[in-house]
């Protein structure tokens, strides 16, 4: 099948009303934030199955959302927004904790690995007040490498709970008041728990026996939609954050038991009854047994050929679509849920995925996604960086405030959603995240402080040999890999074996399939040099995720303008539990000075260009009796939140200046010294100006 659909044709999706300007914001909203598992941008009507169903051609498969899709009508498309890193774990990683792979701790194909005990979705949220919940797929409790990946089902309960008791990232520890899901990243392969032999937790009780033919898309869904119902009813002052992470279409292409019930909401769809043996209304009917009847005898012109009879579609397509179609079954569902419950008006609903669509399908017959064309039209799938791997399928509803409509086209990431919540919260953004808020671009359209755009990740095998990919694409190795927006140009390099090796940039505005290389033209040697500068000055490296690319001296600014000897610092009046980001906020005084001397503020941002004398490794020295954070140019070099700490760390930096930033929160002194491989402190006499 060749690709006839273009990217741009969502400019013309039919909209009945949409709105010129935003209406004011609106009090905090409640949060319920939907979180898909290989579904990609290709995935979803509004973003590309209509477009293909309106080409009318038999030999262009296809499949619709409808429910999805009236969040494109009523709410806001993110059509440049991206995931982190191209597989699960990093990606949920860095969404929960609002970092790029830059600074997230976990990397490559880290499952299991603990989420570090950070400011997180949930802990922001809940430091704000909101009542906070997680459900579904999470992936990153902390188990050992290698251990209980696939228990024994029938290991007893005693032995379940030890090893609870090790998971020092489980939701309950970061952030999350609640939780129901699936603990481990390999449990989340199987949607069936108790035929599967799967274990689901709620908060710190297993709760698998119970879950007789209890799909998970609908299992999730219904505690969600449970969730949200008890706390409207016993805490309807209370603004909440719930959390669904789907583990579908992802790994094994089962089918749910039973039809969707009929209608949505509080009278109608899922239903949950508590009860043992039949936990939700949908737990009747056959393990694997049914398929919507719209997919049920659907047939294509397999060979392009009027003049011979269609086909029908592989079984495996089928499943697919099935799976899509259920997800989009809970999403009509859960929206009628908050109409019922008349917080539709002020709850924000984020829908989105956390990569591009898999090859997978966990059956005899492997799942293909060139078939509907699940990566859009773009090139790559999961484990890619080019854009069907990282671009997300990703709407915002939010009818209080977000115009219906609205197309926003401005890249932002997942990373982004941290940032987005603490400014909707009304408390200030953590220091620690790399996020941008994106209430003002989403709700009045206008410009805003742009997202870093930033990703990383190894994986081994290769691009597929898709027919509507470039031909230079298929098949082509993937090794360490990097993405990065510079300037309004993608960066992409693969099989990266040094920091020197040249990126290929795309102007994806025009050029979406990443088909017109444009590094080797004269004009964009600057910009070349700006993006191999730019990766180095975004990110630090990560022990555990090696790259080549991880000594590499970080290039300085080429050039400092020396207004005078010593810092520039900024004070600040507040109260924050977190060190903020001072750079958003408004500081009561600006001025040189000498040295990092608080003046009793209760917070200082100092900054100053530094000089490295030569090209080396130099260790950075924080001391403080507060809390402290250090930037070199956006490189989160030491960090401490905790009273009277001290931090060590290295940075690899070319001589020259560099930009230094240094945050101080809860502090009556702080010092900071810059080392050189002998120890001689390079701050020390003109070693700093001001900026």
């Amino acid at each position: 099948m060749k690709r006839t659909v273009s990217l741009w044709s969502v400019a013309i999706f039919a909209i009945t009303s949409l709105a010129i300007a935003a209406s004011p914001v609106a009090p905090r909203p409640n949060i319920l934030f939907i979180f898909c598992d290989d579904l990609g941008y290709g995935d979803i009507g509004v973003f590309y199955q209509n477009q293909r169903e309106a080409l009318g051609d038999p030999s262009v498969p296809h499949f619709g959302t409808p429910a999805i899709d009236t969040m494109a009508r009523d709410g806001a498309m993110l059509t440049f927004h991206y995931t982190a890193a191209p597989v699960c774990a990093p990606s949920r990683a860095s969404l929960l904790t609002g970092t790029t792979q830059g600074h997230a701790t976990i990397r490559d194909n880290q499952f299991d690995k603990a989420l570090p005990d950070t400011h997180t979705l949930g802990s922001v949220l809940q430091q704000a007040g909101y009542a906070t919940a997680a459900f579904g797929k999470w992936g990153l409790q902390g188990a050992e490498p290698g251990v209980n990946k696939n228990p024994a089902r029938d290991r007893p309960m005693s032995e379940r709970l030890a090893e609870y008791e090790t998971w020092d990232g489980y939701p309950t520890k970061r952030g999350f008041d609640y939780f129901y899901g699936y603990a481990r990243h390999r449990d989340g392969h199987f949607h069936y728990p108790k035929e599967d032999g799967r274990e689901v937790w709620e908060n710190d009780r297993e709760v698998s026996a119970g879950l007789d033919l209890s799909y998970t898309t609908d299992l999730f869904a219904a505690r969600t939609k449970q969730w949200i119902i008890e706390h409207q009813r016993d805490n309807p002052d209370q603004p909440f954050f719930a959390y669904l992470a789907h583990d579908t279409p992802h790994a094994v292409l089962h089918n749910p038991s039973t039809a969707y019930p009929a209608g949505g909401g509080l009278e109608g769809g899922l239903q949950w009854t508590g009860e043992p043996g039949r936990m939700i209304n949908t737990s009747k009917g056959t393990y694997d047994g049914w398929m919507h009847p719209e997919f049920a005898d659907r047939t294509w012109d397999h060979d392009g050929n009027p003049r011979t009879a269609e086909v029908a579609w592989p079984d495996v397509q089928k499943r697919y679509a099935n799976l899509v179609r259920r997800i989009d079954d809970t999403v009509g569902d859960l929206l009628q849920t908050l109409e019922d419950l008349g917080i539709a008006d002020n709850t924000l609903v984020i829908f989105t995925s956390d990569n591009g669509p898999s090859k997978e399908s966990y059956l005899e017959e492997d799942y293909e996604p060139d078939f509907f064309d699940g990566f859009g039209p773009f090139d790559g799938i999961k484990r890619d960086t080019l854009e069907g791997g990282i671009r997300e399928p990703t709407l915002a509803l939010w009818p209080a405030a977000i115009p219906a409509g609205r197309v926003d086209a401005s890249p932002s990431g997942h990373w982004d959603w941290l940032a987005t919540f603490a400014d909707l919260a009304g408390v200030s953004v953590p220091a620690a995240s790399d996020g941008v808020s994106l209430v003002n671009s989403l709700t009045a359209g206008d410009t805003r402080e742009a997202s870093t755009i930033y990703v990383e990740y190894f994986n081994g095998q290769r691009t597929p040999a898709y027919e509507d990919f470039a031909p230079a694409r298929r098949d082509r190795r993937r090794a360490q890999m990097q993405a990065v927006h510079v300037d309004g140009y993608k960066g992409l390099r693969y099989d990266i074996e040094s920091a020197d090796d040249d990126f290929e940039i795309y102007n994806l505005h025009n050029d979406p399939q990443e088909l017109n290389d444009l590094a080797n033209r004269p004009e964009f040697a600057a910009l070349q040099t700006k993006m191999k500068a730019r990766v180095l000055q975004v990110r630090r490296p990560e022990p555990t995720a090696e790259r080549p690319y991880d000594d590499a001296l970080v290039p300085a600014v080429a050039s400092a303008d020396p207004m005078a000897a010593g810092w520039q610092r900024s004070l600040y009046r507040g109260d924050w539990p977190w060190i903020p980001e001072f750079g958003s906020l408004a500081p009561r005084e600006v001025a040189p000075v000498e040295d990092m001397e608080m003046a009793g503020a209760d917070g200082a941002m100092f900054t100053a260009w530094v000089k490295i004398p030569t090209d080396g490794a130099y260790q950075f020295d924080l001391g403080s009796d507060g809390a402290g954070m250090v930037f070199v140019h956006d490189s989160r070099v030491l960090a401490t939140e905790h009273e009277d700490a001290s931090t060590t760390a290295v940075a690899h930096l070319a001589k020259g200046w560099h930009p230094v930033r240094v945050y101080a929160m809860g502090a009556k002194s702080i010092m900071l010294t810059v080392k050189d491989a002998q120890g001689r402190d390079v701050l020390a006499g003109a070693g700093a100006l001001m900026h």
